[in-house]
């Protein structure tokens, strides 16, 4: 990724009413988040990984946090998109309430901009509720799934 492309996505952005957007190409991942005032770049650490649903590389980010207020975490979006729980229609979910989960298995995976970006648990754990559904467009920062 060049300057001239990460000026276009800027002036994109800036022209646009998003608060926040996520590019990855080549292994680079530039984010950019508007604050009051204008755009800001942002540095996002990631990974590429190829997704088990489409076979495309996908950008892989952190995706579990802490809830503020209980003892419980959740995996939380890391970008706008929609949400996929099942490889296909019809094939069994990631994961189900009650399943106990490996830091690094594959929770959900999301789409945006038809990139697929595998949602991978940050730690081990057992899924105590989803929160979403299959199909469903969910925002930066929203709770997919909480750990008991």
């Amino acid at each position: 990724m060049d300057a001239q492309q990460i000026k276009a996505f800027i002036d994109a952005m800036a022209a646009s009413d998003l608060d926040e957007m996520e590019i990855s190409h080549d292994g680079w991942t530039l984010r950019l988040v508007r604050r009051a005032g204008g755009a800001q770049v942002v540095p996002s650490p990631s990974t590429v990984v190829a997704s088990g649903a489409t076979g495309q590389p996908a950008a892989s980010s952190p995706a579990a946090a802490p809830a503020p207020a209980s003892g419980a975490t959740e995996a939380l979006a890391p970008l706008f998109g929609v949400v996929h729980l099942q490889q296909a229609p019809g094939e069994p979910p990631y994961v189900t309430p009650g399943q106990a989960v490996e830091a690094g298995q594959l929770l959900c995976v999301i789409e945006a901009m038809k990139v697929f970006n595998d949602i991978r648990a940050e730690h081990d754990g057992t899924i105590a509720e989803v929160l979403v559904i299959t199909g469903q467009e969910v925002e930066a920062g929203q709770p997919l799934l909480r750990f008991a």
